[in-house]
């Protein structure tokens, strides 16, 4: 299953308190139509409820709804996340350790 740092779980719940006042909001990672030679290609976005077949994955108050695409290619990675000097938020997908 997909964990998260520190980092990502603190910026994951600011992006998704920030973005929306609904209670049941999140972050939503699910694939994209476009596939590179390193796998599937992720987009992300602050949305009010999952989707009906969404993985939900709920850890210190960050809340993330997870396609079955995105799911898959997840499953054994770490998500990093960080905000550089003019805020903008960027998201890193690293190997679990084991």
């Amino acid at each position: 299953m997909l964990t998260l740092t520190d980092n990502a779980t603190a910026i994951v719940a600011t992006l998704v308190t920030r973005q929306s006042d609904t209670a049941d909001a999140g972050l939503r990672i699910h694939s994209t139509e476009a596939e590179t030679d390193a796998g599937a290609r992720l987009a992300v976005h602050v949305v009010e409820h999952p989707e009906p077949l969404d993985q939900v994955v709920e850890l210190s108050g960050a809340r993330l709804f997870i396609d079955g695409p995105a799911s898959a290619a997840l499953d054994d990675k770490v998500l990093d996340a960080g905000v550089d000097d003019a805020g903008a938020v960027s998201f890193t997908v690293l190997p679990q350790v084991a």
